[in-house]
């Protein structure tokens, strides 16, 4: 059963002004057939959560205003073949399998085991569901047993003895009590813990998705810096060999000594780009080590390079409408509004009476070995109802602060979905525009090659001008590396995606740790909110 007032706003859950509250105050006789009609409804007051709908425009096929299309372009060289978008294609649990490198698989497997980042929300989820068990035992009655011994003094006037009377006073007693859950309070706090329970479980799977997907393009980075280091290496080397050409050339005076400083200008303004790259690589790989949950001086780490991944031809593509069933940031954002949805409740049902039962039994004796013979049983049974009257407007502002929370988790969740969207749009547009990149430098770096090959002959034939020697050189140089770095923007545009799409958290039988039960559903178009029981 729903209860709320007659008058509700639309814009929010629930907009009640506890009508029945006043009812009860005002007549008692009615309050009390409206309680016991409630008792038996086992009402829960407040709004019943649902999960929300998508935007219209997650119905459709596509991510982006023109559709992507379904294969890349191709280049020549490494990294360079055409990758196809499968829609509707699952995503695996391990997704980065797809990149074929164990060294990754086996550094990702030793980091889930490792990571304290991990840890902790794993904790933080055993924490939630020591929570919730702990408000599940608010439904039954509480019982407690007493037992104590009293040394006490009686007056004269009370024990009518002369000079008062020492009493010692022996007690023994089970204490049974009950609210009675009449307006759901109690159940809407359940509900809420049950929320939180998921929240946590979700940010579990995002912090699982984040680590593995950080990992992987620490390692992409990684290799693409490698590349760089050995692109530019390459171009030192081939700078330093025409400066040996030209110093032979100065000594038998062909060439003015002018020439000979602009080369070793050159050689050493390509030296001076080393640094920054090897520096940017260590860093990468002190993240990586800390990402696996090992302090960057501990040995054991592995290395990569471009050449040990290898660039998946076919990428899943999911639904549009099934995003945000797959996204757990999104699914964490859903289960904060529940959670939020039911603190709603609960400031609506402090609105009401709240009914108490209680029972006790027990025994009072003067001497411990009477406790539990003769004219010593005591016993008690009673009810009591409250229904709060005036308290300065605190209960009504309550409520208005748990549907101000409502409405502000309800904009938090729209904001996270079109997060997600935007990150999968830009990963299919990276996808698209990044091939054709490389399609572009591919080229441009051949013809660069050619030309500093032909410039070098030439000006060694005397044919050309040093300055054109030089011009060939610096053009090399800027295109053989953006070609290494463009190579390495495809395998990181790949992992971009897995990681858009949910990373196929889905298809796990558990959670990252293996010692929690796992409770979520099988496929994450199967999940739905759980139903709140009237």
């Amino acid at each position: 059963m729903h209860i709320q007032e007659n008058k509700a706003s639309e814009d929010h859950p629930v907009e009640p002004r506890a009508v029945a509250a006043r009812r009860l105050a005002r007549w008692p006789v009615q309050g009390a057939l409206l309680g016991t009609a409630l008792l038996l409804g086992a009402c829960a007051v407040g709004p019943d959560f649902k999960p929300p709908e998508l935007p219209a425009a997650a119905q459709g096929p596509d991510y982006t205003p023109a559709p992507v299309p379904a294969r890349t372009a191709q280049a020549e060289g490494p990294s360079g073949q055409a990758q196809e978008l499968v829609a509707g294609r699952d995503i695996p649990a391990q997704w980065w399998d797809v990149f074929r490198s164990e060294p990754l698989d086996q550094l990702i497997r030793a980091s889930l085991a490792q990571s304290p980042t991990l840890a902790s929300a794993q904790a933080a989820l055993r924490q939630a569901e020591a929570t919730y068990e702990a408000r599940t035992g608010s439904l039954w009655p509480q019982v407690s047993a007493q037992l104590g011994a009293q040394r006490e003094r009686a007056s004269e006037i009370t024990s009518q003895v002369p000079g008062g009377q020492l009493l010692t006073l022996y007690n023994a007693s089970v204490n049974v009590s009950y609210n009675l859950d009449v307006f759901g309070g109690t159940r809407r706090q359940i509900e809420g813990a049950q929320a939180a329970v998921d929240t946590q479980r979700y940010q579990v799977e995002a912090v699982y998705l984040t680590l593995t997907s950080n990992l992987v393009t620490t390692a992409i980075r990684e290799a693409s810096l490698r590349a760089q280091l050995q692109a530019t290496r390459e171009v030192l080397q081939a700078q330093t060999e025409q400066l040996n050409v030209i110093e032979k050339q100065f000594d038998t005076g062909a060439i003015p000594k002018s020439i000979v400083l602009q080369q070793r200008t050159q050689v050493a303004q390509t030296q001076a780009t080393l640094p920054p790259i090897e520096k940017a690589l260590a860093q990468t790989r002190h993240q990586l080590a800390v990402f696996a949950g090992r302090l960057p001086s501990e040995a054991g780490l592995p290395e990569f390079d471009l050449a040990s991944l290898t660039l998946p031809q076919a990428l899943p593509l999911s639904l549009p409408s099934e995003l945000a069933r797959q996204r757990p940031d999104v699914r964490a954002s859903e289960a904060q509004l529940h959670q939020a949805s039911a603190a709603v409740g609960v400031a609506t049902a402090n609105l009401y009476p709240q009914i108490q039962l209680s029972t006790s039994y027990g025994n009072n004796a003067l001497r411990a070995r009477d406790l539990f013979t003769g004219p010593t049983t005591l016993w008690s049974i009673g009810a009591g109802l409250t229904q709060p009257i005036f308290n300065g407007g605190a209960l009504r502002a309550q409520q208005r602060a748990a549907v101000a929370a409502y409405d502000s988790a309800a904009a938090q969740y729209r904001n996270t979905v079109l997060g997600a969207f935007q990150n999968v749009a830009d990963a299919l547009r990276a996808l698209e525009l990044d091939a054709v990149a490389l399609q572009n430098q591919a080229a441009a770096e051949s013809l660069a090659r050619q030309s500093l090959d032909l410039s070098t002959a030439q000006f060694r034939a005397g044919a050309v001008s040093y300055v054109t020697l030089l011009t060939a050189q610096q053009a090399w140089l800027q295109t053989h590396t953006a070609l290494v770095q463009a190579q390495a923007a495809r395998y990181a545009d790949t992992a971009a995606l897995f990681q858009a799409l949910g990373g196929g958290w889905w298809n796990r039988a558990e959670l990252a740790n293996a010692t929690l039960a796992p409770t979520v559903p099988a496929t994450p178009a199967a999940a739905t909110a759980a139903p709140v029981r009237n």
